[in-house]
């Protein structure tokens, strides 16, 4: 199984940037897809971002070209660089190993008009 610790969040202005990273921990992590998620308040969580094992990216819409997903398999650490927020990426940010179908506690991003 794979644990997640989830760090970087903050409260930031508009335009700003944040980095947020996942600290992986267990055996699966490098042949794990892993996904960014977020749950923006009173919203249901949604899709952020996605890199397989072998480094093949998806985003969601809202955050394409904004936002970069990285993985380092050899340290166990997953990234997401987020550039030009909004104050709609506000939200609790969770990275999800799906292989290993664990969640990590998330992180707070609060970014202020």
């Amino acid at each position: 199984q794979v644990q997640l610790v989830e760090s970087g969040g903050g409260l930031v202005r508009a335009g700003g940037s944040l980095r947020l990273s996942c600290a992986a921990s267990g055996s699966l992590f490098a042949s794990s897809l892993m996904r960014w998620y977020r749950q923006p308040p009173g919203k249901q969580l949604e899709f952020v971002a996605q890199m397989s094992p072998g480094g093949n990216t998806i985003y969601a819409d809202s955050v394409k070209g904004r936002f970069t997903i990285s993985r380092d398999n050899p340290k166990n650490m997953m990234y997401l660089q987020m550039e030009s927020l909004r104050p709609e990426d506000t939200g609790v940010y969770y990275c999800h190993s799906v292989s290993g179908d664990s969640w990590g506690q998330g992180t707070q991003v609060t970014v202020d008009a």
